[in-house]
């Protein structure tokens, strides 16, 4: 019996809607403003007074942003977060990392070792999420109304 109430569901629906946009927004400016960081970067490069690298980072860091928000982004549309976007902003963290650890010249072979675990076991993950896919939305109302029906 509804009576134009709004119910729980609805209500969770709305805030994690609008904590959604707003995330999205907040990672729409990070990206801009990372934008701004890259040219910044490249331009202390060509006067000499910066390192590649931190161009290198930079660029690195903002693939890692729109990542994130092509995966809010989904959340938005398909209410669900699939799992090839969250290993590719991981995957491309490592590599991050692994690229400051390089430049900087500051990395121990059981570090590489331990990153290229990790990125090995992520492409795993990528290669199986991409070779069997979700299969859409599950409703639980409908997994709960065929288990009722099968025991009838």
């Amino acid at each position: 019996m509804s009576y134009g109430m709004l119910t729980h569901e609805k209500i969770f629906r709305k805030v994690i809607n609008i904590v959604t946009i707003i995330v999205l927004y907040i990672l729409l400016l990070a990206i801009i403003v990372g934008m701004f960081n890259v040219f910044q970067n490249i331009g202390l490069v060509w006067l000499k007074k910066g390192g590649f690298s931190q161009v290198v980072y930079s660029v690195l860091t903002i693939f890692v942003l729109i990542d994130f928000f092509k995966a809010f982004a989904d959340y938005q549309v398909h209410e669900r977060i699939r799992l090839t976007y969250v290993t590719d902003a991981t995957i491309l963290i490592v590599l991050r990392e692994i690229t400051v650890l390089i430049y900087s010249h500051e990395f121990e072979t059981e570090t590489l070792l331990v990153f290229a675990a990790l990125l090995l076991v992520l492409g795993i993950v990528r290669g199986i999420a991409v070779r069997f896919p979700a299969s859409g939305n599950v409703n639980v109302k409908s997994l709960e109304m065929d288990r009722k029906s099968g025991e009838e």
